[in-house]
């Protein structure tokens, strides 16, 4: 069960990640990964990023959902909660 959530929360940051970096290559001016999030955090829209890589998420979620694998899909869940949370403190 625990190995179970582990393998959610995991998956979860690797989706956010993967979303956070389709994110800035599609909103950056071509610039590199470093240099959009930087820039991001000094116009202060970080925050609006992360949330964008969390969209990845909701479709690693359903699936685990689907494939009656709820304790992953729990993971993903918390992940997602956690996201949220650090997403709020950037905004504010």
């Amino acid at each position: 069960m625990k190995k179970e959530l582990l393998i959610g929360v995991l998956v979860g940051l690797l989706a956010n990640s993967i979303g956070l970096y389709l994110a800035t290559i599609y909103f950056g001016d071509g610039s590199s990964f470093l240099d959009v999030l930087r820039s991001a955090s000094k116009e202060g829209i970080l925050g609006k990023l992360i949330s964008l890589g969390a969209i990845l998420n909701l479709l690693v979620f359903f699936v685990f959902i689907k494939k009656k694998q709820d304790y992953r899909a729990r993971g993903v869940l918390l992940i997602t909660i956690v996201i949220a949370v650090l997403t709020f403190f950037f905004k504010t």
